[in-house]
């Protein structure tokens, strides 16, 4: 603890620190837990107050606030969209493998200038990836007559999206370059099948750009903060030195504030605006066509799919991966665990009440379980949610497999998501039941049937 004391006792890095956190809202780390929220630093000496009550990271909100202390936990989307000034789009690239990460970092900088991008800010995230950044400033006021400060996180995602599509094939190339298929199952532990898709390999089968997670005031580490596990500094990156960069550059003690992350006073013009309508006009081509190829499966297919439960399943008729799952005590991968079960309950007929109060128990047995605040978050986002959308399907090796909660060998594997799983089941056991009752009522009616002549044989 003595080091992080130190660090955040330099003037410097208190001043990088706060000068991050205009009109955003603060999230204190001590070590597992987060502090409370929302809460912000009005002067320097406040980093280092916060430390010495055992505060190890700071966090900022990708979002700006009219007053970020004025934000609520359960408030409406519209509520936000009133209080919100705008968002800075960040691209968290997380993958074990490090030289996978700045490879991706590279090129999606690469994209970024292509679509005439100027101020694109990175940094490394202190621990396996590294972040991506671009001021909301850079972005127009509207796009396709929607008030951009009011697209989040749906803009982020379609952002990001967008630009994992562009840079897909020649990230694929340039790790082949280096590493076989082969090498490449050694490295990271997968099959060829998880690997490669469609004949092609795909690189995002070992690398996560994480969005999916996001909603609304999200977090991420903030430049020059230390990070709990690593002890090393969330460090701002030149763009020319990402696949150079080594973290030993990020040691505490080696560490200058030279370099700004997210640099709002360089942003003279809109240079974002190409790339955030071409993201859209290409996300509304995705859209259209999956519609067409929804609406061109068999009738049978569709309704397999897409069909949502209306009685509540029980937990039994539940796969092995989702019961897993709810046992808890998880360490890694609690958010993603969480998304599993917002979708999947949703799906198999539970009530929002019955899915709040599964989740909170579920949240509770973990070794350290997630904030309240994203907790309440999540659900209330979900529960806006009108669409309803399967969880992740098992070939997702990002959820099931990485979390440790697939079953090597199991019926499951025949069945592409949980949910199909759990709907099989829950037909085999109604027509089951149906069976039993059948064969119960003929029972009956044979024994109602026989009761006449066993009467007559005893009769005088």
């Amino acid at each position: 603890m003595f080091r992080f004391l130190r660090y955040y006792s330099r003037k410097d890095i208190q001043k990088a620190i706060v000068e991050q956190l205009k009109d955003k809202e603060l999230g204190v780390r001590y070590r597992e837990t987060f502090g409370k929220r929302p809460d912000t630093l009005q002067f320097e000496t406040d980093v280092l107050e916060f430390a010495r009550k055992g505060a190890t990271s700071f966090h900022v909100s990708e979002e700006t606030w009219n007053d970020p202390m004025n934000l609520q936990t359960g408030t409406t989307r519209k509520q936000l969209d009133d209080q919100r000034k705008g968002w800075d789009l960040i691209l968290d690239i997380d993958c074990p493998y490090w030289d996978y990460s700045k490879l991706t970092a590279y090129l999606l900088v690469e994209a970024l200038k292509f679509h005439n991008v100027k101020r694109i800010s990175t940094k490394f995230s202190g621990n396996k990836g590294l972040h991506i950044g671009v001021p909301f400033e850079a972005f127009p006021d509207e796009v396709n007559g929607t008030k951009t400060k009011n697209l989040y996180p749906e803009g982020l995602r379609v952002i990001a999206a967008y630009l994992q599509n562009m840079i897909k094939p020649m990230l694929a190339q340039k790790i082949l370059e280096k590493e076989s298929i082969r090498e490449i199952m050694r490295k990271t532990g997968k099959t060829e099948a998880e690997l490669v898709h469609d004949g092609q390999f795909d690189p995002f089968t070992v690398i996560d750009i994480d969005t999916i997670l996001i909603s609304s005031r999200h977090l991420y580490r903030s430049a020059y903060s230390l990070h709990e596990k690593t002890q090393l500094v969330s460090l701002p990156i030149e763009q020319s030195r990402i696949l150079a960069f080594s973290k030993e550059e990020a040691e505490p003690e080696k560490v200058t504030t030279k370099l700004k992350f997210m640099d709002r006073t360089s942003v003279k013009e809109r240079d974002a605006r190409e790339l955030i309508i071409q993201a859209f006009d290409w996300h509304s081509k995705q859209t259209i066509n999956r519609k067409i190829a929804e609406d061109n499966m068999e009738p049978t297919t569709k309704m397999r799919e897409h069909e949502v439960m209306t009685t509540a399943v029980s937990e039994d008729k539940f796969p092995p991966c989702i019961r897993k799952l709810l046992d808890g005590k998880m360490e890694d991968g609690k958010k993603r665990g969480l998304f599993i079960l917002l979708r999947f309950l949703r799906n198999v007929g539970w009530s929002a009440e019955s899915t709040d109060k599964k989740i909170r128990e579920w949240n509770q047995t973990n070794t350290t379980p997630l904030s309240e605040s994203y907790m309440a978050s999540q659900l209330t986002w979900h529960k806006r949610q009108k669409e309803m959308i399967l969880p992740p399907n098992c070939a997702n090796n990002s959820y099931y497999k990485d979390l440790q909660i697939c079953p090597e060998n199991c019926v499951c594997k025949r069945y592409k998501n949980p949910v199909n799983y759990t709907k099989s089941q829950y037909k085999i056991d109604t027509i089951k039941g149906k069976v039993k009752k059948l064969s119960s009522s003929d029972s009956q009616a044979s024994r109602e049937a026989s009761a006449p002549r066993q009467q007559e044989k005893h009769q005088p």
